[in-house]
């Protein structure tokens, strides 16, 4: 049975498309641009949010320095932002921010420093709040001021959506926000920025936007476009990824690795999130030196396996370049895990929970950030199959 006629029709979506995005080799030149709207806006200072060295060492920095110095517009740099940010690397650059009289955010970077953005903006306008209350949904962000994100990797799609992600590392809690204020007013995919990336970020960042679209295509709240959507990056990623591992320097691939992963955020802006993400954040939680895509890769089986029964028309066309020769029977559950397994493990990602540093008496702890970090009841509540605890702790469990 083809997923088309598991749509209800008269169901009334809403398709979210939020952002500009300047996708190609050289779109960095685009920041002369930006500069210029931002200045007919009235911004004469901006704070640039980024982490500790790809910002420069791509040479994205000195497109931006220039095109904001012919602008006559100011700016202050906080580059410390870590993968897996933490609140109080946003409450740094808030304050420098502040100092600097900063009118709108430049984030540079993957998306960590892009999240860290979007957290600046919004507290720039909240001059009373800190990102931790941001992140315990202590009050609704209703503005932010202009967001720029120029992306460095080719994963989380978050230039293109209204999500970001911070820990609140004394709690363990790695919570989402969705606000529609932090859609980036521009952003920047420029593939050549793109060519240093390492292979195992390379590898960990495509596996995030499989993730991705695993996830948006089969929420309670999916839609036609979320899947044909999640099937385009599955195909495109299969495609590319060995490339661009082979080759990292290959502009073709990471140009379309790139593509795959904005659509990808747009997927999931539109269908939303639900296990890998959901059990994901404990793990990165608990340890923020963890890859978030390398989190997301060992959960991502034991999770196909989980919704298969109730997802399997979606998941057999979508999952066709990496796990072929699925039916959408919901016998076929283990046979399209083993196949997305088989498919990591062809990329180089072999790893288990038990490789990233967990046993299974940590499944209890893991079990209950699931439910109390917060944003992620809500992740859970759009998977298609119940996402009682005992639901969770066997995917856990059988991620080891």
């Amino acid at each position: 049975m083809s997923w088309e006629q598991k749509i209800d029709v008269n169901n009334v979506s809403t398709i979210i498309c939020g952002s500009r995005v300047f996708l190609g080799v050289g779109a960095i030149k685009k920041m002369d641009f930006i500069a210029e709207q931002l200045k007919l806006r009235g911004v004469d200072s901006v704070i640039a949010v980024t982490g500790k060295g790809a910002y420069a060492q791509t040479g994205a920095w000195d497109y931006v320095t220039k095109a904001l110095d012919q602008q006559g517009i100011r700016y202050a740099l906080y580059n410390k932002v870590q993968p897996n940010p933490e609140t109080q690397q946003v409450d740094e650059a808030v304050k420098i921010a502040r100092e600097a009289g900063a009118k709108a955010v430049i984030a540079i970077g993957g998306g960590s420093p892009i999240d860290a953005g979007k957290s600046t903006a919004i507290l720039l306008e909240y001059p009373d709040k800190t990102c931790q209350d941001l992140y315990e949904m202590k009050f609704s962000a209703e503005k932010a001021v202009p967001l720029i994100a120029i992306n460095l990797t080719h994963g989380t799609g978050t230039e293109a959506n209204r999500f970001a992600v911070v820990t609140i590392p004394e709690k363990e809690y790695k919570p989402a926000i969705a606000y529609d204020c932090i859609y980036p007013l521009y952003s920047i995919d420029d593939p050549a920025l793109m060519t240093g990336l390492p292979a195992n970020q390379t590898r960990y960042v495509s596996v995030d936007a499989v993730n991705h679209v695993v996830e948006a295509a089969t929420t309670v709240l999916n839609n036609p476009f979320s899947i044909t959507l999640g099937k385009e990056v599955v195909r495109l990623i299969a495609k590319y990824l060995p490339v661009a591992i082979e080759n990292p320097k290959d502009l073709t691939a990471r140009y379309f690795l790139t593509y795959a992963a904005m659509i990808a955020g747009t997927s999931f802006d539109n269908g939303l999130l639900h296990f890998t993400h959901a059990l994901e954040h404990p793990l990165c939680g608990i340890k923020t030196e963890l890859a978030h895509g390398l989190g997301l890769a060992v959960l991502l089986p034991a999770v196909v396996k989980t919704i298969y029964p109730a997802s399997g028309a979606i998941l057999a066309d979508m999952l066709s370049a990496i796990a072929p020769g699925l039916t959408g029977d919901a016998g076929e559950a283990e046979k399209a895990a083993e196949g997305v397994r088989s498919w990591l493990k062809s990329v180089g990602v072999t790893e288990t929970m038990g490789d990233i540093g967990f046993t299974k008496s940590d499944v209890p702890r893991l079990v209950q950030l699931a439910f109390e970090t917060p944003g992620l009841a809500g992740l859970l509540g759009c998977a298609p199959v119940g996402s009682g605890k005992e639901v969770v702790e066997k995917i856990y469990t059988d991620s080891f």
